[in-house]
């Protein structure tokens, strides 16, 4: 079953660096540095060049860039290779491509 590509409608590139609290709808890529938290009820994808230091609570997250912080997704977390998560996640559905590196615990049902 082909899956439809999550819709982006916000993009951090790069070079760009944000720290905070950052809440928003429907789509996110994050190719830059974020350090705070990020609360969505969209999807976020963190591309391979991104580095996140934080706790993010989203509906799907799509990995392929460092995250250092705890991740709670309602639907779906994918990691991607080559990605670093460094911290707990937590999902209904986990998929973790070869070569990705987990260092967390990890809890397949949500509550």
């Amino acid at each position: 079953m082909k899956r439809k590509a999550p819709r982006i409608t916000a993009f951090f590139g790069k070079d760009a660096a944000f720290e905070g609290t950052l809440t928003f709808t429907g789509g996110l890529r994050i190719d830059g540095r974020f350090q705070g938290e990020i609360f969505t009820e969209g999807t976020l994808i963190i591309g391979e060049t991104a580095v996140i230091r934080g706790d993010i609570r989203a509906s799907c997250v799509f990995v392929s860039g460092e995250i250092h912080g705890n991740t709670v997704a309602e639907q779906r977390i994918e990691i991607l290779t080559p990605a670093r998560i460094f911290g707990d996640i937590q999902s209904p559905e986990i998929i973790m491509g070869a070569g990705a590196v987990f260092e967390g615990k990890c809890q397949t049902e949500t509550g």
